[in-house]
């Protein structure tokens, strides 16, 4: 019992290793995963997952791709694709179909599987996987209308190849003999009306409950996720693995519900979900059997190949014509298609199920799925960055910063920023202090960006960082708060007159963000010294003029607001106390002008 407790909290460990390396040094977090699993299982036999947990290996792997893809349904809101639809529907429902039979020949003819085999590989291959997209698009920084193509497509299509591969089995056996094609029909019609418009009520029957104040509020977030568990289970009664539409519909229909509380509850989530998807993809590609590794060869290199370079290019590009995409986002979406979680864990259970029902080569597709979703992981994986770049698909090329607040200090900020080709925006909800930065040609947001339209139209994943920089502490303070969790704790600062230390009044710590600059610096005094001639300055860091050099060159009242890399991340100085920019860095500062430190000290060149 023991030794499991070890095991289970090792894959823990692992997955959030991964996690930590993927986001520490920018790489590919499932291919992390994958090697992970396969030193862990197949290369060392340190773990065997079918071997260590037996019985309730299956059931825990199913339960979690269910949170998994019910989670990633929270996250589609039907205002995202209002430019988009059309394409969304044809790479389903026309992509989809189309993936499915040009996968099924590839199989078949390249890879040398038999008809029943490569059918159903075929249907698992037309899901892309959220759980492989979603790390990507976090780390590509796509703009808005492409990342909502790929992003879409794969939540959609998870539970739909599923199904595919559902219904081409169960006919498989009612064609062998085995199930009577009356059970299929009444199970398969039972099995949509509680995906589809069971999930719908039942979805309309939660938000009842919660606007009516019929659960409490910390029982939320657990009553969704039983709830999710429990529709995933019901619908698999009548038809396996059709719960996924179901949790997968449930989560799209409260996504676009008025529920007040969502965004907790996203999180909460959310922070499951990556814990299961590390811990779920370590579980699989651990049980892969490595004598199945050592048969693969050129005709699985063959069928992938047709894969990657034929099957899917060209049915999106024939699913993708007249949608009114651009033909790089076609491109991109042709290509962009790694296969995660959700196709593992199908190939496992019908790849079995198959060698059962005596179809020799049914073991095979297991390891034909793995070697897809290896090769996709690898290659889509590292090549979405360079591919987004080349064909100027990313959102921003360099981190940015989101100014909140018209202010004719912020718009001082702003300008110096763009100057050093920093991507820069400025939001208000007041039309007429957007008019400075409009006039200096300066990107911005007319509305508060505590809005759902706001959350749609920002593109909040393309900036690094965020300055609360409005005459309210109070918003200031709570916009901190709510793109904290997105942006990071450390990049959200507020201006204003916060003083933790010695105001027993003040706000709770883990409100707000930091403070830009020491206390005392308020909205009113700020736009007072820009009245007086002071000014936003950067300066940029040599051997000749170092940090102390900087500091010397300036008046003691003059603030370092942050500085950073050409490319690189910000350091707020408010943030990192200890830290002081080296060589090569860009400081930005905020002080007097240069006649009032020409009158003490020598002059010096800013930038």
């Amino acid at each position: 019992m023991h030794g499991i407790e070890l095991k289970l909290a090792l894959v823990g460990l692992a997955g959030i290793a991964a996690q930590w390396i993927s986001w520490r040094f920018s790489l590919p977090a499932i291919a992390l995963l994958l090697l992970t699993g396969l030193a862990a299982g197949p290369l060392t036999g340190l773990l065997d997952p079918v071997r260590d947990f037996g019985e309730v290996y299956r059931p825990v792997i199913s339960l979690a791709v269910a949170i998994i893809l019910f989670e990633g349904g929270l996250t589609l809101n039907l205002k995202e694709i209002s430019e988009t639809s059309k394409a969304v529907r044809r790479i389903i429902l026309i992509g989809g179909p189309l993936v499915w039979l040009f996968s099924t020949l590839a199989a078949h003819y390249a890879g040398g599987l038999s008809w029943q085999t490569a059918i159903l590989l075929g249907a698992i291959l037309v899901v892309t996987g959220p759980t492989v997209i979603m790390p990507l698009l976090r780390q590509a920084r796509l703009q808005k209308r492409a990342a909502s193509l790929l992003r879409w497509e794969a939540i959609v299509n998870d539970p739909i190849g599923a199904l595919l591969a559902v219904l081409s089995f169960e006919i498989f056996l009612v064609i062998n003999n085995v199930h009577e094609a009356e059970n299929l029909l009444f199970n398969g019609f039972i099995a949509a009306l509680l995906a589809l418009p069971g999930a719908w009520l039942f979805s309309k029957f939660i938000v009842w409950l919660f606007l009516r104040g019929h659960i409490a509020e910390y029982l939320k977030a657990p009553f969704l996720l039983v709830a999710a568990l429990i529709a995933n289970t019901v619908t698999n009664l009548f038809l396996e693995e059709a719960g996924l539409l179901t949790v997968t519909v449930m989560g799209i229909i409260l996504a676009n519900s008025r529920i007040a509380s969502l965004s907790e509850m996203k999180r909460f989530k959310e922070t499951i979900t990556i814990l299961l998807v590390s811990g779920v993809f370590i579980l699989l590609t651990a049980s892969l059997d490595l004598d199945l590794i050592y048969e693969l060869g050129w005709q699985a290199a063959a069928f992938v190949a047709a894969i990657l370079f034929v099957a899917r290019p060209v049915a999106i590009s024939i699913a993708t014509i007249g949608t009114g995409l651009t033909w790089q986002e076609r491109l991109l979406t042709a290509w962009i298609a790694p296969r995660g979680v959700v196709a593992v864990a199908i190939a496992g259970i019908f790849g079995t199920a198959l060698a059962e029902q005596g179809i020799a080569d049914g073991e095979k597709m297991i390891a034909y799925t793995f070697a897809v979703v290896a090769a996709t992981i690898l290659l889509h994986g590292f090549s979405l960055p360079v591919l987004a770049r080349l064909l100027d698909l990313r959102a921003a090329e360099r981190p940015g910063i989101l100014i909140v607040g018209g202010s004719p200090w912020a718009v001082a900020l702003a300008e110096k920023l763009m100057a050093s080709d920093v991507p820069v925006m400025i939001a208000d909800e007041n039309w007429n202090h957007l008019s400075r930065a409009r006039a200096r040609n300066i990107p911005t947001y007319f509305g508060d960006v505590l809005s759902e339209h706001a959350h749609h139209e920002l593109n909040i994943g393309v900036w690094s960082s965020l300055i609360a920089a409005t005459d309210n502490d109070a918003y200031n303070a709570l916009v901190c708060t709510e793109f904290g969790p997105e942006i990071g704790r450390g990049n959200v600062l507020q201006i204003g007159e916060r003083d933790t230390v010695s105001n027993k009044r003040e706000l709770h710590f883990t409100l707000g963000g930091r403070p830009l600059m020491r206390p005392g610096m308020s909205f009113n005094k700020l736009n007072d010294l820009i009245a007086e001639g002071w000014q936003i300055t950067s300066s940029t860091l040599t051997k000749e003029f170092s940090h102390e050099d900087f500091v010397g060159s300036r008046l003691p009242e003059s603030h370092i607001l942050f500085w950073f890399k050409p490319g690189g991340a910000f350091q707020f100085a408010a943030s990192n106390p200890n830290a002081a920019p080296g060589e090569e860095n860009v400081v930005i500062s905020f002080g007097p002008p240069r006649e009032r430190r020409r009158q003490a000290r020598d002059p010096e060149q800013d930038a």
